[in-house]
C-alpha cells in the first residue's frame, strides 16, 4: 500500500500536529511522505515527523509566508491543489482548512480526518467579521468576498473526500451540515501520559490556551478579575496585548511554557477553567488526566469529554456571569472531586486507543475500496 499523509502546514506543534504524529506511527499505513503547505522543520525536530521525506507547497515561495500564511488565504486552496499525489494507493489528510482539497483520482482512496470544518469561513464568519473590524467598508466587502470564494471552495473540496473521520460528534454534525456528508467519530489522541495528579493542590486555577479570539480567554481573565480570585494564563498568540491589558493584579500571565512546565503548573491547580466552544478540546482531557477538575463553557466537544458534576462543571453561556457562576458552584462542591475518577475518564483518549482505531478504520476501508464497495 503506497500512502501519501497530507496535512494543512506544520508551523507549530499543537493538537492537529498531534493527531498527524500517531498517524505516522501507524506501521501499516507506511508512511514515508507528508505534503503539507509550510513546514516549520525546528519545530518538529523531536517528532517522528521529522524522520519523514517533507514536501512543501509553493506558498514557501511567497515573501514572509510561514509568519503570515494566514493573510495568504486566498492563495491557500490553489496550493493544496499543486501537489502531485498520483504515485499512491491511499491518500490520508489531515484538514481543519484545505488539505482535503488535494486533488486524487478514481482509482486513488483519500481518507480524511477533519479536526474541523475551516471555523473562519462557516460556524465562526460573523464573529471574525466583528473582532477583525470588517462588517462593512471597502476592506470589509474584500475580506467577506474572499471568504465567499472560501467557502465555496470548501464545499466542493468536501466532495473530492471519499471517507470523511471526525474527531467529535460535534464536528460531524457540522460536517454533515455543512458538506451534507457523513462520518465516523474518532476522538484524537491525548498523550495523558505526561500528566499525573498531584498529591499538592495549590491555590490557583488555570487556563491554557492559544491566545485568539474564538478562544475567549479574555473572559476568563475579565471573570477573574472581578471574583479576585487567582488565575494563571499559560499561552501566547495575537491577543496577548489586549489580554494583558485587562487583567487585575491577581491574574498572572505566564506567557508560552514548555511541556514540562504546562505538566508543572498544570498538575498542581485547583481547576481548569476553559471559555472556548471547540471543536473537541484536547486541554481540557489534559486537566483531567493530572486529576483537575474542569471549568467549561457546555457547548462543543468539551461536552463529549467533561462529565458533568464527576470531572468538572459546564456553564450554559458564553459570558462573564456564567463563569462566575460555575467558579461559585465549584468552589461549594470542590470536595466531591475525585483525582482519581478524572484521571480514568481521560484514560479514555490515549494515544493507542486513536492509533488502534484509525488503523482498523483505514485498513477496512481501503478492502471496501479494492472490492468495489466504496460509496459517497
Amino acid at each position: 500500500m503506497r500512502t501519501a499523509l497530507v496535512h494543512d502546514w506544520l508551523i507549530d506543534f499543537r493538537g492537529a500536529e498531534r493527531v498527524v504524529e500517531q498517524i505516522v506511527l501507524i506501521p501499516e499505513l507506511g508512511i514515508k511522505k507528508l505534503y503539507t503547505l509550510l513546514f516549520s522543520k525546528r519545530e518538529f525536530s523531536g517528532s517522528p515527523i521529522a524522520n519523514l521525506e517533507v514536501e512543501e507547497s509553493i506558498l514557501v515561495k511567497l515573501p514572509l509566508s510561514k509568519k503570515f500564511y494566514r493573510q495568504y488565504i486566498l492563495f491557500l486552496p490553489f496550493a493544496a491543489e499543486q501537489f502531485d499525489l498520483s504515485e499512491y494507493e491511499l491518500v490520508i489528510s489531515s484538514s481543519h482548512s484545505v488539505a482535503k482539497g488535494v486533488i486524487t483520482r478514481t482509482d486513488q482512496l483519500h481518507i480524511s480526518y477533519c479536526h474541523t470544518p475551516m471555523r473562519y469561513v462557516w460556524d465562526l464568519y460573523h464573529l471574525y467579521l466583528r473582532q477583525m473590524g470588517l462588517t462593512k467598508g471597502i476592506k470589509g466587502n474584500i475580506v467577506r468576498l474572499i471568504f465567499h470564494y472560501v467557502r465555496m471552495w470548501d464545499y466542493l473540496a468536501s466532495k473530492r473526500v471519499d471517507v470523511f473521520v471526525a474527531n467529535s460528534k460535534y464536528v460531524a454534525r457540522r460536517i454533515k451540515k455543512h458538506y451534507g456528508r457523513e462520518s465516523t467519530v474518532i476522538y484524537p489522541p491525548v498523550d495523558t501520559e505526561r500528566f499525573m495528579p498531584s498529591h499538592r493542590r495549590e491555590d490557583y486555577f488555570i487556563t491554557v490556551s492559544h491566545l485568539v479570539p474564538y478562544k475567549r480567554v479574555d473572559l476568563i481573565v475579565r471573570a477573574f478579575s472581578k471574583i479576585k480570585l487567582p488565575l494563571l494564563v499559560v499561552g501566547d498568540g495575537p491577543d496577548m496585548h489586549k489580554i494583558k491589558a485587562m487583567a487585575s493584579p491577581n491574574v498572572e500571565l505566564l506567557g508560552r511554557l514548555s511541556d514540562q512546565e504546562v505538566v508543572e503548573y498544570m498538575s498542581k491547580a485547583k481547576a481548569f477553567v476553559y471559555a472556548a466552544e471547540e471543536d473537541f478540546g484536547i486541554v481540557p482531557v489534559e486537566a483531567q488526566a493530572a486529576g483537575v477538575p474542569v471549568i467549561a463553557f457546555g457547548k462543543g466537544g468539551v461536552v463529549e469529554s467533561v462529565l458533568e458534576g464527576e470531572t468538572g462543571i459546564l456553564f450554559e453561556e458564553q459570558n462573564v456571569a456564567s463563569i462566575i457562576g460555575a467558579v461559585q458552584r465549584f468552589l461549594k462542591h470542590e470536595d466531591k472531586f475525585d483525582p482519581a475518577v478524572i484521571r480514568r475518564n481521560a484514560e479514555r483518549f490515549s494515544p493507542q486507543r486513536f492509533r488502534q482505531e484509525f488503523r482498523d478504520l483505514v485498513l477496512s476501508k481501503y478492502e471496501e475500496f479494492k472490492a468495489g464497495k466504496i460509496r459517497m
